[in-house]
């Protein structure tokens, strides 16, 4: 199991998260935060931290933002495998799924 970051966080990405995470497997995509399915190692550091609750173990993304497990995956497809989110930098892209929201504020 992940953790998966959920729709909350599309626009806002405060990145608490990122550095809370011992393993720097959050990446930052053009509107919003993903977690790494491979290289996540569940210790549940980014969750409490998260300002705007956006952050779900896999198995409990509420039903309205249950697309977002599928879209975390999806946002890595093309990436592969990483060791380093920082090393990376920010992805100008995401998930189909974020993309077509509208912006908000």
């Amino acid at each position: 199991m992940t953790y998966v970051i959920a729709e909350p966080c599309v626009d806002v990405m405060d990145k608490a998260c990122v550095e809370e995470c011992p393993v720097d497997c959050i990446y930052e995509g053009a509107r919003t935060m993903y977690i790494h399915p491979d290289e996540c190692t569940d210790c549940n550091a980014c969750e409490p931290v998260c300002p705007v609750e956006a952050i779900y173990p896999e198995d409990d993304v509420p039903g309205e933002w249950g697309g977002y497990v599928r879209a975390n995956a999806d946002f890595f497809a093309d990436l592969g495998v990483t060791s380093s989110a920082r090393r990376t930098g920010k992805i100008d892209r995401d998930a189909p799924l974020v993309a077509q929201l509208p912006r908000k504020g």
